[in-house]
């Protein structure tokens, strides 16, 4: 962010909540432009007793409290807008990176997934504070103290010099601290993001890190890195206390030095100051009520000024991830109907992003294929360039007899079934796992798997939650019902990407075979191994990797 007071001037993140924000800050200028009138009604009604004249004090105190009522009322009502602002905000930049995220075809160069969920989550919930409580204060800070220097000079310039003087002070000084806070808040945010990558690097790792007993390792890592985050939370913090400290000092001087003018005038110490005479007993009250509001949008503004650091730095992180370019995934996400025609498969001339040279392919409908290839040589890709998840730096992919592109991708993916590498489940039902919320029945599928008996046994069977990794599940239990939901919706092509990697022999003999058993119905099977045993078992055996 360049602009040095409204985040929104460089970007649109917050034009959802534009017309609330607008609203809430005029009821919120409204509701302060109401003092002046109670600070009169008060220093009539106290002037009057004390020069002894007569005060008619029912309708004085109706006047206030009906004029307090009304204050109370537009501040709730600012604040409440005020809320449905931030509350749109958040949730259209929330729907939009979720979206945005569901689309990419590739991992974003912003960062992890760590951090894009601290984007996504605690950081976006920090614009909060600053669309409820700094950009009302700003507008105040911009009517209520102009407003009030006005009513003072028509009184006592000397008053009005004073608030002349003093006011400025403020916001010269909020700006010198602003540029620390804005560092600081940066430096925070950026710290955040690293902190959740890095959680989630080794939660995913957990096994690994047990096995080798790296336990201690890890974790003086991970305390290390947590004590960056307080250090760097602490440096905001103190920034924030330090500067509301100052002004607070600053307001307090100015309202101390109208007292004193106006208590030395009106013990005729002072004759100066007033226009035409001495300063009444009224008019000096009036102004020494209006003191502490001048000043207080200015301490408004000032201590929810980190509010605005924060903002800055989460509005800079809103604007480098959605500058990240990646390509993104082919077609709508959702349900299409079925593509016509055999389920053929044609690769020309096709180089991955990095320069990987995957060459020309052509498989058949039913034919099995393994894909071999040293580690890092675009296996992976290939399926996903077949599947449509991936789009080729240059090349064509034809599959079914038409050129792969967004508008047939969907359809073409409702006749494939996948089996990742790394088993990945929904938060729900093994049952709705396996069938993806259609009413057949698992059972065969599962039994061709192997993997029935083994659900059987689970706690709540079919109904068991596993959680995202497969909790309670061995690698090759969670491998097999993979396979399971694959074969489930009898797809014309099977994609497996190493699926007896890390396997014993027994277990990849069972994924195997309910693989094979799967091709024997005429299932096209593409398989992405190492695995010399299953490459043998298939039709034949492309070999990719050579870079351009």
């Amino acid at each position: 962010m360049t602009s040095a007071d409204n985040p929104s001037e460089t970007t649109n993140w917050l034009a959802p909540g534009r017309a609330h924000q607008s609203k809430a800050a005029i009821l919120a200028v409204i509701a302060n432009l109401i003092w002046p009138l109670q600070a009169w009604i008060v220093a009539y009604a106290i002037g009057g007793l004390l020069t002894g004249g007569d005060v008619a004090a029912l309708p004085l105190v109706l006047g206030f409290v009906g004029l307090g009522a009304v204050r109370a009322v537009l501040g709730m009502r600012s604040e409440a807008i005020a809320e449905v602002a931030a509350i749109r905000i958040i949730r259209d930049a929330r729907a939009h990176i979720v979206k945005r995220e569901a689309g990419r075809a590739g991992d974003s160069t912003f960062g992890g997934a760590g951090s894009i969920s601290a984007l996504a989550g605690e950081k976006l919930d920090l614009l909060a504070p600053f669309i409820t409580r700094y950009a009302p204060a700003r507008a105040r800070v911009m009517v209520v103290p102009l407003v009030i220097l006005a009513i003072a000079f028509s009184q006592s310039w000397a008053v009005g010099v004073i608030f002349l003087i003093s006011g400025p002070l403020i916001p010269v000084f909020m700006a010198l601290v602003g540029m620390a806070a804005k560092d600081a808040s940066r430096s925070q945010m950026a710290e955040v993001g690293t902190l959740n990558d890095l959680l989630i690097e080794r939660l995913s790792a957990l096994v690994d890190i047990r096995l080798l007993g790296a336990g201690d390792a890890v974790l003086s890592g991970f305390e290390a890195q947590a004590r960056g985050l307080r250090e760097r939370t602490m440096a905001v913090l103190r920034v924030a206390f330090l500067s509301s400290t100052v002004l607070e000092l600053f307001a307090a001087i100015g309202v101390a030095m109208v007292a004193v003018y106006v208590g030395f005038s009106l013990l005729g110490a002072l004759e100066f100051g007033a226009w035409g005479g001495p300063i009444s007993p009224q008019a000096g009250i009036f102004l020494l009520l209006l003191a502490p509001e001048f000043y207080q949008p200015l301490r408004d503004l000032a201590s929810a000024w980190h509010d605005k650091a924060s903002a800055d730095a989460v509005l800079e992180d809103l604007d480098a991830w959605d500058a990240t370019q990646t390509p993104e995934l082919m077609g709508q996400g959702g349900s299409a109907a079925r593509l016509d025609g055999p389920a053929s498969v044609s690769l020309r001339g096709c180089v991955l992003h990095g320069g990987i040279n995957v060459g020309d392919i052509d498989i058949n409908a039913g034919e099995t294929v393994a894909v071999m290839g040293a580690s890092g040589t675009g296996k992976t890709s290939t399926l996903r360039l077949i599947a449509g998840l991936l789009e080729p730096a240059s090349g064509d992919v034809t599959v079914a007899g038409q050129p792969l592109t967004s508008q047939i991708a969907d359809a073409w993916r409702t006749r494939i079934g996948w089996m990742p590498q790394a088993p990945h489940f929904l938060n729900a039902s093994l049952r709705h796992n396996i069938t993806l919320g259609h009413g057949d029945d698992p059972m065969p599928a599962l039994q061709q798997a192997a993997i029935a008996d083994v659900v059987a046994a689970l706690p709540q069977g079919l109904n068991t939650r596993l959680g995202e990794t497969g909790g309670g599940l061995s690698g090759g239990e969670a491998r097999r019902i993979t396979l399971a939901r694959a074969i489930y919706g009898k797809p014309d092509l099977i994609l497996a990407d190493e699926p007896t990697a890390d396997l014993d022999a027994k277990t990849a003999a069972a994924v195997t075979d309910g693989l094979l058993a799967q091709a024997a119905n005429g299932t096209m099977l593409i398989v992405a191994t190492h695995d010399a045993t299953l490459a043998a078992k298939m039709d034949r055996t492309i070999w990719i990797g050579a870079a351009t």
